[in-house]
Protein backbone atom coordinates (compact mmCIF):
# COMPACT_ATOMS: atom_id res chain seq x y z
CA UNK A 1 0.00 0.00 0.00
CA UNK A 2 1.81 3.62 -1.10
CA UNK A 3 1.27 5.80 1.33
CA UNK A 4 0.32 9.22 0.03
CA UNK A 5 0.63 12.93 0.99
CA UNK A 6 -2.76 14.26 1.41
CA UNK A 7 -2.65 18.20 0.67
CA UNK A 8 -6.26 20.15 1.53
CA UNK A 9 -7.52 22.89 -0.41
CA UNK A 10 -10.83 24.26 -0.71
CA UNK A 11 -11.14 24.05 -4.80
CA UNK A 12 -9.52 22.15 -7.49
CA UNK A 13 -9.25 22.49 -11.09
CA UNK A 14 -8.28 19.69 -13.44
CA UNK A 15 -6.92 20.91 -16.54
CA UNK A 16 -5.30 24.53 -16.90
CA UNK A 17 -7.43 25.13 -20.41
CA UNK A 18 -9.69 28.46 -21.14
CA UNK A 19 -12.69 27.55 -19.16
CA UNK A 20 -10.90 26.68 -15.71
CA UNK A 21 -8.05 29.15 -15.78
CA UNK A 22 -11.25 31.73 -16.11
CA UNK A 23 -12.73 30.21 -13.39
CA UNK A 24 -9.86 29.96 -10.94
CA UNK A 25 -9.24 33.91 -11.89
CA UNK A 26 -13.26 34.47 -11.52
CA UNK A 27 -13.89 32.95 -8.39
CA UNK A 28 -10.84 35.29 -6.37
CA UNK A 29 -12.36 38.22 -7.98
CA UNK A 30 -15.87 36.79 -6.66
CA UNK A 31 -14.64 36.08 -3.52
CA UNK A 32 -12.83 39.43 -2.85
CA UNK A 33 -16.03 41.60 -4.50
CA UNK A 34 -18.67 39.33 -1.86
CA UNK A 35 -16.55 40.05 1.08
CA UNK A 36 -16.12 43.67 0.16
CA UNK A 37 -19.96 44.15 -0.62
CA UNK A 38 -20.39 42.41 3.18
CA UNK A 39 -17.78 44.94 4.34
CA UNK A 40 -19.59 47.68 3.02
CA UNK A 41 -22.82 46.51 4.17
CA UNK A 42 -24.31 46.16 0.84
CA UNK A 43 -24.76 42.76 1.37
CA UNK A 44 -25.51 40.37 4.31
CA UNK A 45 -23.91 36.96 4.13
CA UNK A 46 -20.78 36.07 5.56
CA UNK A 47 -17.50 36.65 4.61
CA UNK A 48 -15.44 33.92 2.72
CA UNK A 49 -11.72 34.88 3.28
CA UNK A 50 -8.98 33.54 1.93
CA UNK A 51 -9.27 30.24 0.25
CA UNK A 52 -6.80 27.53 -1.18
CA UNK A 53 -7.27 27.20 -5.02
CA UNK A 54 -5.34 24.49 -6.67
CA UNK A 55 -5.23 24.20 -10.82
CA UNK A 56 -3.43 20.45 -11.36
CA UNK A 57 -2.24 20.51 -15.30
CA UNK A 58 -0.75 17.45 -17.43
CA UNK A 59 1.37 19.38 -19.58
CA UNK A 60 5.11 20.60 -18.84
CA UNK A 61 3.78 24.17 -18.59
CA UNK A 62 0.28 25.94 -19.17
CA UNK A 63 -0.65 25.55 -22.75
CA UNK A 64 1.65 22.37 -23.73
CA UNK A 65 -1.68 21.11 -24.21
CA UNK A 66 -3.80 23.33 -25.83
CA UNK A 67 -5.06 23.32 -29.43
CA UNK A 68 -7.28 25.26 -31.48
CA UNK A 69 -8.11 26.36 -34.86
CA UNK A 70 -8.81 29.23 -33.47
CA UNK A 71 -10.67 31.81 -34.09
CA UNK A 72 -11.96 33.77 -30.75
CA UNK A 73 -15.08 35.45 -29.69
CA UNK A 74 -14.26 37.54 -26.91
CA UNK A 75 -17.35 37.63 -25.53
CA UNK A 76 -16.25 35.86 -22.51
CA UNK A 77 -12.99 37.73 -21.56
CA UNK A 78 -14.42 40.41 -22.03
CA UNK A 79 -16.78 39.99 -19.03
CA UNK A 80 -14.00 38.82 -17.11
CA UNK A 81 -11.52 41.30 -17.70
CA UNK A 82 -12.36 44.25 -20.01
CA UNK A 83 -9.12 45.27 -20.29
CA UNK A 84 -8.00 42.22 -21.78
CA UNK A 85 -5.89 43.83 -24.69
CA UNK A 86 -4.47 46.30 -22.39
CA UNK A 87 -3.15 43.70 -20.31
CA UNK A 88 -1.23 42.04 -23.12
CA UNK A 89 -3.73 38.79 -23.85
CA UNK A 90 -1.69 37.32 -27.01
CA UNK A 91 -3.98 37.34 -29.96
CA UNK A 92 -2.83 37.32 -33.01
CA UNK A 93 -4.39 39.39 -35.35
CA UNK A 94 -8.28 40.65 -35.85
CA UNK A 95 -10.90 38.84 -38.59
CA UNK A 96 -11.03 41.75 -41.41
CA UNK A 97 -12.05 39.17 -44.19
CA UNK A 98 -14.13 36.20 -44.31
CA UNK A 99 -15.02 33.30 -47.44
CA UNK A 100 -16.84 30.53 -47.56
CA UNK A 101 -15.74 27.83 -50.32
CA UNK A 102 -17.09 25.22 -51.84
CA UNK A 103 -14.29 22.53 -52.62
CA UNK A 104 -15.19 20.58 -55.77
CA UNK A 105 -11.94 17.52 -56.23
CA UNK A 106 -10.57 20.01 -58.87
CA UNK A 107 -12.73 23.21 -58.06
CA UNK A 108 -13.27 26.18 -55.72
CA UNK A 109 -16.51 27.74 -55.40
CA UNK A 110 -16.46 31.05 -53.47
CA UNK A 111 -19.68 31.39 -51.75
CA UNK A 112 -21.13 34.85 -52.67
CA UNK A 113 -22.69 35.32 -49.09
CA UNK A 114 -20.98 33.85 -45.84
CA UNK A 115 -23.27 32.26 -43.95
CA UNK A 116 -24.22 34.17 -40.80
CA UNK A 117 -22.80 31.66 -38.23
CA UNK A 118 -19.08 31.87 -39.85
CA UNK A 119 -18.83 35.64 -39.86
CA UNK A 120 -16.12 36.29 -37.82
CA UNK A 121 -15.41 39.86 -38.95
CA UNK A 122 -14.12 41.67 -35.75
CA UNK A 123 -13.34 38.40 -33.84
CA UNK A 124 -9.50 37.29 -32.83
CA UNK A 125 -7.45 35.07 -34.33
CA UNK A 126 -4.89 33.67 -32.02
CA UNK A 127 -2.87 31.04 -30.42
CA UNK A 128 -4.78 29.07 -27.81
CA UNK A 129 -1.87 27.60 -26.17
CA UNK A 130 -0.59 30.96 -25.99
CA UNK A 131 -3.70 32.48 -24.42
CA UNK A 132 -3.57 29.77 -22.14
CA UNK A 133 -0.06 30.40 -20.58
CA UNK A 134 -0.72 33.97 -20.68
CA UNK A 135 -4.21 33.03 -18.19
CA UNK A 136 -2.69 31.17 -16.36
CA UNK A 137 0.22 34.07 -15.51
CA UNK A 138 -2.86 36.11 -14.23
CA UNK A 139 -3.86 33.34 -12.43
CA UNK A 140 -0.40 32.92 -10.81
CA UNK A 141 -0.31 36.69 -9.69
CA UNK A 142 -3.76 36.52 -8.29
CA UNK A 143 -2.16 33.97 -5.73
CA UNK A 144 -3.98 30.37 -7.69
CA UNK A 145 -1.93 27.61 -7.39
CA UNK A 146 -0.78 25.99 -10.66
CA UNK A 147 0.78 22.53 -10.65
CA UNK A 148 2.30 21.48 -14.08
CA UNK A 149 3.74 17.98 -14.44
CA UNK A 150 0.59 16.60 -12.36
CA UNK A 151 -2.07 14.82 -13.98
CA UNK A 152 -5.03 13.70 -12.30
CA UNK A 153 -5.24 10.12 -12.10
CA UNK A 154 -8.39 9.40 -10.35
CA UNK A 155 -11.46 10.91 -8.69
CA UNK A 156 -11.49 10.73 -5.00
CA UNK A 157 -14.85 9.51 -3.15
CA UNK A 158 -16.71 9.37 0.15
CA UNK A 159 -18.38 6.59 1.25
CA UNK A 160 -21.34 8.79 -0.32
CA UNK A 161 -20.24 8.94 -3.50
CA UNK A 162 -19.01 12.50 -2.67
CA UNK A 163 -16.16 13.44 -4.83
CA UNK A 164 -13.96 14.72 -2.40
CA UNK A 165 -10.97 15.70 -4.48
CA UNK A 166 -8.34 13.85 -7.02
CA UNK A 167 -5.41 11.74 -6.85
CA UNK A 168 -2.38 12.58 -9.05
CA UNK A 169 -0.16 10.37 -11.19
CA UNK A 170 2.53 8.38 -9.59
CA UNK A 171 5.99 9.62 -10.82
CA UNK A 172 8.77 7.13 -11.72
CA UNK A 173 6.93 3.91 -12.49
CA UNK A 174 9.01 1.67 -14.72
CA UNK A 175 7.15 0.18 -17.67
CA UNK A 176 6.48 -3.47 -15.99
CA UNK A 177 5.01 -1.61 -13.00
CA UNK A 178 7.77 -1.26 -10.85
CA UNK A 179 9.26 1.61 -8.87
CA UNK A 180 12.18 3.16 -10.34
CA UNK A 181 14.83 5.03 -8.25
CA UNK A 182 13.21 8.48 -8.92
CA UNK A 183 9.90 7.08 -7.72
CA UNK A 184 7.39 9.90 -6.61
CA UNK A 185 4.02 9.07 -5.36
CA UNK A 186 1.30 10.92 -6.58
CA UNK A 187 -0.65 13.24 -4.06
CA UNK A 188 -4.53 13.13 -2.78
CA UNK A 189 -5.33 16.42 -3.15
CA UNK A 190 -8.73 17.57 -0.81
CA UNK A 191 -11.23 19.55 -2.06
CA UNK A 192 -14.56 20.89 -1.08
CA UNK A 193 -15.18 21.31 -4.68
CA UNK A 194 -13.58 19.36 -7.94
CA UNK A 195 -14.14 21.53 -11.24
CA UNK A 196 -13.68 18.53 -14.69
CA UNK A 197 -12.44 21.01 -17.33
CA UNK A 198 -9.80 18.24 -19.02
CA UNK A 199 -11.25 18.89 -22.56
CA UNK A 200 -12.84 16.73 -24.75
CA UNK A 201 -13.04 12.88 -23.79
CA UNK A 202 -11.34 14.37 -20.11
CA UNK A 203 -10.40 10.47 -18.36
CA UNK A 204 -11.51 11.72 -14.84
CA UNK A 205 -14.51 13.27 -16.37
CA UNK A 206 -15.57 9.83 -18.88
CA UNK A 207 -15.13 8.04 -14.73
CA UNK A 208 -17.69 10.65 -13.69
CA UNK A 209 -20.25 10.19 -15.97
CA UNK A 210 -19.86 6.36 -15.68
CA UNK A 211 -19.64 5.89 -10.96
CA UNK A 212 -22.73 8.78 -11.03
CA UNK A 213 -24.90 8.40 -14.17
CA UNK A 214 -24.28 12.07 -15.57
CA UNK A 215 -25.35 10.89 -18.63
CA UNK A 216 -28.21 9.04 -17.65
CA UNK A 217 -31.43 10.48 -20.11
CA UNK A 218 -28.98 12.53 -22.14
CA UNK A 219 -27.97 11.86 -25.67
CA UNK A 220 -24.97 10.18 -26.28
CA UNK A 221 -21.64 12.84 -26.77
CA UNK A 222 -20.50 12.57 -30.30
CA UNK A 223 -17.10 14.31 -31.26
CA UNK A 224 -14.90 15.25 -34.44
CA UNK A 225 -11.19 14.85 -34.67
CA UNK A 226 -9.47 18.16 -35.60
CA UNK A 227 -5.74 18.24 -37.10
CA UNK A 228 -3.95 21.44 -37.97
CA UNK A 229 -0.79 22.59 -39.11
CA UNK A 230 1.37 25.89 -39.08
CA UNK A 231 3.00 27.10 -42.13
CA UNK A 232 5.26 29.92 -42.95
CA UNK A 233 4.20 31.05 -46.49
CA UNK A 234 5.21 33.31 -48.80
CA UNK A 235 4.50 37.01 -48.43
CA UNK A 236 1.54 37.52 -50.41
CA UNK A 237 0.39 34.27 -50.43
CA UNK A 238 -2.60 34.94 -47.95
CA UNK A 239 -3.65 38.18 -46.33
CA UNK A 240 -3.17 38.12 -42.57
CA UNK A 241 -6.69 38.31 -41.27
CA UNK A 242 -8.79 36.29 -43.43
CA UNK A 243 -10.32 33.40 -42.52
CA UNK A 244 -11.90 31.16 -44.83
CA UNK A 245 -14.06 27.77 -43.98
CA UNK A 246 -14.52 25.26 -46.47
CA UNK A 247 -16.97 22.46 -47.22
CA UNK A 248 -16.93 19.51 -49.96
CA UNK A 249 -13.49 18.10 -50.79
CA UNK A 250 -11.75 15.66 -49.67
CA UNK A 251 -15.18 14.43 -47.12
CA UNK A 252 -17.60 12.21 -49.11
CA UNK A 253 -21.36 12.92 -48.53
CA UNK A 254 -21.90 10.79 -45.42
CA UNK A 255 -19.63 12.24 -43.94
CA UNK A 256 -18.91 15.54 -41.18
CA UNK A 257 -16.47 17.41 -42.26
CA UNK A 258 -14.51 20.43 -43.72
CA UNK A 259 -11.32 22.82 -43.42
CA UNK A 260 -10.04 25.99 -42.40
CA UNK A 261 -7.55 28.88 -43.32
CA UNK A 262 -6.35 31.17 -41.08
CA UNK A 263 -4.63 34.50 -42.33
CA UNK A 264 -1.71 35.14 -38.82
CA UNK A 265 1.13 37.81 -38.68
CA UNK A 266 4.20 37.11 -39.90
CA UNK A 267 3.42 35.18 -42.93
CA UNK A 268 1.82 32.49 -40.83
CA UNK A 269 -1.04 30.52 -41.95
CA UNK A 270 -3.40 28.40 -39.55
CA UNK A 271 -4.74 25.52 -41.54
CA UNK A 272 -6.50 22.45 -40.23
CA UNK A 273 -9.41 19.69 -41.46
CA UNK A 274 -12.26 18.17 -39.02
CA UNK A 275 -13.81 15.36 -39.57
CA UNK A 276 -16.75 13.87 -37.88
CA UNK A 277 -15.85 10.77 -35.51
CA UNK A 278 -18.89 9.62 -36.22
CA UNK A 279 -18.37 8.33 -39.64
CA UNK A 280 -20.18 5.47 -40.94
CA UNK A 281 -16.75 3.57 -43.89
CA UNK A 282 -14.36 2.20 -40.99
CA UNK A 283 -11.07 3.03 -43.96
CA UNK A 284 -11.70 6.86 -43.43
CA UNK A 285 -8.22 8.45 -42.23
CA UNK A 286 -8.77 11.77 -40.46
CA UNK A 287 -4.66 12.61 -40.85
CA UNK A 288 -5.01 11.32 -44.68
CA UNK A 289 -8.13 13.73 -45.01
CA UNK A 290 -6.55 16.97 -43.75
CA UNK A 291 -2.88 15.98 -46.05
CA UNK A 292 -5.73 15.23 -49.06
CA UNK A 293 -7.31 18.67 -48.33
CA UNK A 294 -4.28 20.22 -49.24
CA UNK A 295 -3.95 19.10 -52.51
CA UNK A 296 -6.67 20.91 -53.69
CA UNK A 297 -5.68 23.50 -56.10
CA UNK A 298 -6.63 26.58 -54.53
CA UNK A 299 -5.38 24.82 -51.00
CA UNK A 300 -2.10 24.35 -52.25
CA UNK A 301 -1.72 27.40 -54.13
CA UNK A 302 -1.68 28.90 -50.58
CA UNK A 303 0.65 26.90 -49.21
CA UNK A 304 3.09 26.74 -52.24
CA UNK A 305 6.36 28.07 -50.96
CA UNK A 306 5.95 27.59 -47.49
CA UNK A 307 6.93 25.47 -45.19
CA UNK A 308 5.15 23.65 -42.59
CA UNK A 309 6.26 24.47 -38.59
CA UNK A 310 3.75 23.21 -36.24
CA UNK A 311 1.42 19.82 -35.94
CA UNK A 312 -1.02 18.85 -33.88
CA UNK A 313 -4.20 17.43 -33.79
CA UNK A 314 -7.21 17.38 -30.75
CA UNK A 315 -10.97 16.05 -30.30
CA UNK A 316 -13.75 18.62 -30.03
CA UNK A 317 -16.84 17.48 -28.31
CA UNK A 318 -19.08 18.63 -30.88
CA UNK A 319 -22.91 17.18 -30.14
CA UNK A 320 -23.51 20.34 -28.40
CA UNK A 321 -26.67 20.98 -25.54
CA UNK A 322 -28.71 18.07 -25.86
CA UNK A 323 -25.39 16.33 -25.38
CA UNK A 324 -24.35 17.83 -22.02
CA UNK A 325 -24.14 15.53 -19.07
CA UNK A 326 -25.25 16.51 -15.92
CA UNK A 327 -22.97 19.37 -14.84
CA UNK A 328 -22.98 18.74 -11.31
CA UNK A 329 -22.78 16.38 -8.39
CA UNK A 330 -21.99 16.16 -4.97
CA UNK A 331 -18.61 17.87 -4.96
CA UNK A 332 -18.26 17.96 -8.59
CA UNK A 333 -18.88 20.43 -11.52
CA UNK A 334 -18.34 20.39 -15.03
CA UNK A 335 -16.98 22.99 -17.45
CA UNK A 336 -15.92 23.40 -20.88
CA UNK A 337 -15.07 20.94 -23.57
CA UNK A 338 -15.82 17.92 -20.71
CA UNK A 339 -19.11 18.79 -20.71
CA UNK A 340 -19.80 20.02 -24.34
CA UNK A 341 -20.40 23.58 -24.50
CA UNK A 342 -19.29 23.95 -28.48
CA UNK A 343 -21.10 25.99 -30.60
CA UNK A 344 -20.80 23.24 -33.99
CA UNK A 345 -22.83 25.60 -36.13
CA UNK A 346 -20.29 28.60 -35.43
CA UNK A 347 -17.04 26.34 -34.88
CA UNK A 348 -16.47 28.39 -31.50
CA UNK A 349 -16.28 26.91 -28.06
CA UNK A 350 -13.51 29.07 -26.77
CA UNK A 351 -15.71 31.77 -25.42
CA UNK A 352 -18.71 29.23 -24.03
CA UNK A 353 -15.92 27.19 -22.10
CA UNK A 354 -14.55 30.50 -20.47
CA UNK A 355 -18.41 31.48 -19.36
CA UNK A 356 -18.87 28.20 -18.26
CA UNK A 357 -15.78 28.21 -15.81
CA UNK A 358 -16.71 31.92 -14.37
CA UNK A 359 -20.74 30.26 -13.88
CA UNK A 360 -19.16 27.49 -11.72
CA UNK A 361 -17.36 29.93 -10.12
CA UNK A 362 -20.50 32.14 -8.75
CA UNK A 363 -21.31 28.94 -8.13
CA UNK A 364 -18.35 28.39 -5.60
CA UNK A 365 -18.92 31.61 -4.00
CA UNK A 366 -22.49 30.78 -2.80
CA UNK A 367 -21.40 27.17 -1.88
CA UNK A 368 -18.57 28.76 0.04
CA UNK A 369 -20.80 31.46 1.84
CA UNK A 370 -23.28 28.08 2.97
CA UNK A 371 -20.36 25.74 3.33
CA UNK A 372 -22.38 23.72 1.81
CA UNK A 373 -21.42 21.09 -1.55
CA UNK A 374 -24.09 19.09 -2.21
CA UNK A 375 -26.13 19.10 -5.43
CA UNK A 376 -28.40 21.21 -3.66
CA UNK A 377 -26.36 24.23 -3.48
CA UNK A 378 -24.36 23.45 -6.87
CA UNK A 379 -27.35 22.65 -9.09
CA UNK A 380 -27.36 26.55 -9.43
CA UNK A 381 -24.72 25.98 -12.41
CA UNK A 382 -27.29 24.20 -14.03
CA UNK A 383 -29.56 26.79 -13.32
CA UNK A 384 -26.97 29.52 -13.97
CA UNK A 385 -26.21 27.88 -17.23
CA UNK A 386 -30.01 27.63 -18.55
CA UNK A 387 -30.64 31.37 -17.59
CA UNK A 388 -27.01 33.06 -19.39
CA UNK A 389 -25.86 33.52 -23.08
CA UNK A 390 -24.67 29.98 -23.16
CA UNK A 391 -28.11 28.40 -23.56
CA UNK A 392 -29.04 31.43 -25.52
CA UNK A 393 -26.65 30.45 -28.05
CA UNK A 394 -26.18 26.95 -27.54
CA UNK A 395 -29.93 25.79 -27.35
CA UNK A 396 -30.85 26.99 -31.30
CA UNK A 397 -28.35 25.07 -32.65
CA UNK A 398 -29.34 21.79 -30.44
CA UNK A 399 -30.14 19.95 -33.21
CA UNK A 400 -26.72 20.88 -36.02
CA UNK A 401 -24.58 17.67 -35.81
CA UNK A 402 -27.26 15.44 -35.31
CA UNK A 403 -28.42 16.65 -38.57
CA UNK A 404 -25.04 15.72 -40.68
CA UNK A 405 -25.41 12.13 -39.31
CA UNK A 406 -28.26 12.12 -42.03
CA UNK A 407 -26.04 13.39 -44.84
CA UNK A 408 -24.25 16.48 -46.08
CA UNK A 409 -27.24 17.51 -48.41
CA UNK A 410 -30.10 16.90 -46.43
CA UNK A 411 -27.70 18.67 -44.06
CA UNK A 412 -27.61 22.00 -44.91
CA UNK A 413 -31.54 22.06 -45.79
CA UNK A 414 -31.61 21.08 -42.38
CA UNK A 415 -29.60 22.94 -40.56
CA UNK A 416 -30.86 26.07 -43.11
CA UNK A 417 -34.63 25.78 -41.25
CA UNK A 418 -33.33 25.20 -37.97
CA UNK A 419 -31.34 28.73 -38.40
CA UNK A 420 -34.80 30.15 -39.22
CA UNK A 421 -36.63 28.05 -36.64
CA UNK A 422 -34.46 28.73 -33.64
CA UNK A 423 -33.47 24.99 -33.49
CA UNK A 424 -36.12 23.09 -34.39
CA UNK A 425 -35.18 20.12 -36.87
CA UNK A 426 -36.54 20.69 -40.35
CA UNK A 427 -38.62 23.08 -38.86
CA UNK A 428 -40.95 21.19 -36.38
CA UNK A 429 -39.19 18.98 -34.80
CA UNK A 430 -37.76 20.00 -30.93
CA UNK A 431 -34.91 17.37 -30.82
CA UNK A 432 -32.80 15.25 -33.34
CA UNK A 433 -31.38 11.87 -32.23
CA UNK A 434 -27.66 11.62 -32.06
CA UNK A 435 -25.93 7.99 -32.18
CA UNK A 436 -22.33 7.95 -30.99
CA UNK A 437 -19.88 7.70 -33.52
CA UNK A 438 -18.45 3.63 -32.40
CA UNK A 439 -21.97 2.86 -33.17
CA UNK A 440 -22.24 4.36 -36.64
CA UNK A 441 -18.97 2.76 -38.38
CA UNK A 442 -20.24 0.33 -40.18
CA UNK A 443 -18.44 -3.53 -40.69
CA UNK A 444 -16.51 -4.21 -43.99
CA UNK A 445 -19.55 -6.30 -44.59
CA UNK A 446 -22.05 -3.71 -44.08
CA UNK A 447 -20.72 -0.96 -46.74
CA UNK A 448 -22.70 -2.43 -50.00
CA UNK A 449 -20.11 -0.31 -51.97
CA UNK A 450 -19.99 3.07 -50.12
CA UNK A 451 -16.61 3.22 -49.42
CA UNK A 452 -13.98 4.25 -51.98
CA UNK A 453 -11.19 2.01 -52.17
CA UNK A 454 -9.14 4.44 -54.00
CA UNK A 455 -9.54 7.21 -51.67
CA UNK A 456 -6.42 7.90 -50.87
CA UNK A 457 -4.82 5.84 -53.53
CA UNK A 458 -3.10 9.73 -55.12
CA UNK A 459 -2.18 10.63 -51.80
CA UNK A 460 1.55 10.55 -51.90
CA UNK A 461 3.67 11.50 -48.50
CA UNK A 462 6.56 14.35 -50.29
CA UNK A 463 7.77 16.00 -46.75
CA UNK A 464 7.11 18.95 -48.70
CA UNK A 465 2.76 19.42 -49.25
CA UNK A 466 2.02 16.19 -47.85
CA UNK A 467 3.47 14.45 -44.49
CA UNK A 468 3.13 11.34 -43.03
CA UNK A 469 1.93 10.54 -39.48
CA UNK A 470 5.25 9.75 -37.95
CA UNK A 471 6.80 13.01 -39.65
CA UNK A 472 4.16 15.38 -38.38
CA UNK A 473 4.55 14.05 -34.74
CA UNK A 474 8.04 14.56 -34.62
CA UNK A 475 6.77 18.62 -35.63
CA UNK A 476 4.15 17.79 -32.41
CA UNK A 477 7.05 17.69 -30.02
CA UNK A 478 5.93 14.86 -29.06
CA UNK A 479 8.47 13.13 -25.88
CA UNK A 480 7.27 10.46 -23.24
CA UNK A 481 9.38 8.49 -20.89
CA UNK A 482 9.11 5.36 -22.35
CA UNK A 483 10.19 3.46 -19.73
CA UNK A 484 6.52 3.69 -18.10
CA UNK A 485 3.70 1.74 -18.10
CA UNK A 486 1.41 2.50 -21.45
CA UNK A 487 -1.06 4.89 -21.09
CA UNK A 488 -2.97 2.96 -23.92
CA UNK A 489 -5.19 0.35 -22.13
CA UNK A 490 -6.12 -2.10 -24.57
CA UNK A 491 -8.79 -4.73 -22.86
CA UNK A 492 -8.89 -7.36 -25.02
CA UNK A 493 -6.11 -7.88 -27.68
CA UNK A 494 -7.55 -10.94 -28.69
CA UNK A 495 -10.20 -9.42 -30.38
CA UNK A 496 -7.63 -6.69 -31.95
CA UNK A 497 -6.64 -9.79 -33.37
CA UNK A 498 -9.42 -11.67 -34.80
CA UNK A 499 -13.00 -9.95 -34.75
CA UNK A 500 -11.87 -6.66 -35.54
CA UNK A 501 -9.61 -7.19 -38.13
CA UNK A 502 -12.36 -9.36 -40.03
CA UNK A 503 -14.94 -7.16 -39.11
CA UNK A 504 -13.67 -3.79 -39.77
CA UNK A 505 -10.25 -3.77 -40.52
CA UNK A 506 -8.32 -2.69 -37.73
CA UNK A 507 -9.49 1.01 -37.85
CA UNK A 508 -7.47 1.91 -35.21
CA UNK A 509 -4.56 2.23 -37.50
CA UNK A 510 -5.97 4.78 -39.46
CA UNK A 511 -8.58 7.02 -37.24
CA UNK A 512 -5.21 7.21 -34.39
CA UNK A 513 -3.38 10.76 -35.79
CA UNK A 514 -0.06 9.67 -34.62
CA UNK A 515 0.94 6.20 -35.77
CA UNK A 516 0.12 4.94 -32.39
CA UNK A 517 -1.20 1.67 -33.37
CA UNK A 518 -0.14 -0.66 -35.74
CA UNK A 519 -1.18 -5.20 -36.46
CA UNK A 520 2.66 -6.04 -37.09
CA UNK A 521 2.99 -9.93 -37.81
CA UNK A 522 4.29 -12.18 -35.19
CA UNK A 523 6.97 -14.55 -36.27
CA UNK A 524 6.12 -17.40 -33.81
CA UNK A 525 2.21 -17.52 -34.72
CA UNK A 526 1.96 -16.21 -38.42
CA UNK A 527 -0.74 -13.66 -37.37
CA UNK A 528 -0.55 -10.24 -36.54
CA UNK A 529 -1.16 -8.43 -33.60
CA UNK A 530 -1.79 -5.18 -32.52
CA UNK A 531 1.44 -3.63 -31.32
CA UNK A 532 0.81 0.11 -29.25
CA UNK A 533 3.70 2.77 -29.72
CA UNK A 534 2.22 4.76 -26.90
CA UNK A 535 5.30 7.14 -26.99
CA UNK A 536 3.66 8.85 -30.46
CA UNK A 537 0.65 9.78 -28.52
CA UNK A 538 -0.54 13.13 -28.85
CA UNK A 539 -3.36 12.86 -25.73
CA UNK A 540 -6.34 13.20 -28.18
CA UNK A 541 -8.35 11.15 -27.27
CA UNK A 542 -9.42 9.47 -30.71
CA UNK A 543 -8.90 5.92 -29.92
CA UNK A 544 -10.64 6.16 -26.90
CA UNK A 545 -13.70 7.71 -28.86
CA UNK A 546 -13.55 6.06 -32.43
CA UNK A 547 -12.72 2.35 -31.53
CA UNK A 548 -15.75 0.14 -32.36
CA UNK A 549 -15.61 -2.42 -29.67
CA UNK A 550 -14.66 0.67 -26.65
CA UNK A 551 -11.83 -1.60 -25.64
CA UNK A 552 -9.50 0.90 -25.73
CA UNK A 553 -8.97 3.21 -22.44
CA UNK A 554 -6.95 6.44 -22.31
CA UNK A 555 -5.25 7.20 -18.96
CA UNK A 556 -3.24 10.11 -17.67
CA UNK A 557 0.51 8.53 -18.16
CA UNK A 558 2.80 10.48 -16.22
CA UNK A 559 3.35 14.54 -15.81
CA UNK A 560 4.90 16.53 -18.58
CA UNK A 561 4.83 14.01 -21.24
CA UNK A 562 3.06 13.96 -24.65
CA UNK A 563 3.10 17.04 -27.37
CA UNK A 564 4.47 20.61 -26.80
CA UNK A 565 1.89 22.65 -28.77
CA UNK A 566 3.61 26.37 -27.27
CA UNK A 567 2.74 29.10 -29.94
CA UNK A 568 0.01 26.46 -31.63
Amino acid sequence: MIEREQIEMDVVFVGAGPANLAAALHLKAEIERHDELIDRGIKHGRKIGEIEIAIVEKGSFVGAHILSGAVMDPKAIRELMPDFLEQGCPVDTVVTEDAAWYLTPSKMINAPIVPPPLKNKGKYILSLSKMCEWLGEKCEEAGINIFPEFPAAELLYDENDRVIGVRTGDKGIDKEGHPKANFEPGVELLAKVTVLGEGSRGSLAKQAMQRLGLMEGKEPQVFSIGVKELWEVPEGSFPEGKVVHTLGFPSDTQTYGGGWIYGMKNNVVSIGYVTGLDYVDPNIDPHAEFQKFKTHPAVAEVLSGGKMIKYGAKTINAGGYWTMPKLYADGLLMVGDSASFLNGQRIKGIHTAMKSGMLAAETIVGALEHEDFSETTLRHYDEKVNLSWIYDELHPVRNFHASFQKGRWSALINSGLQYLTKGLAWGFMPKEHHVAGHERMAKLGELNGNTDPARYAELKFDKELTFDKVTDVFHAGVSHDEDQPSHLHVLDTEICATRCAEEYGNPCQRFCPAAVYEMEENAATGRRELKVNFSNCVHCKTCDIADPYQIINWVTPEGGGGPNYKGM
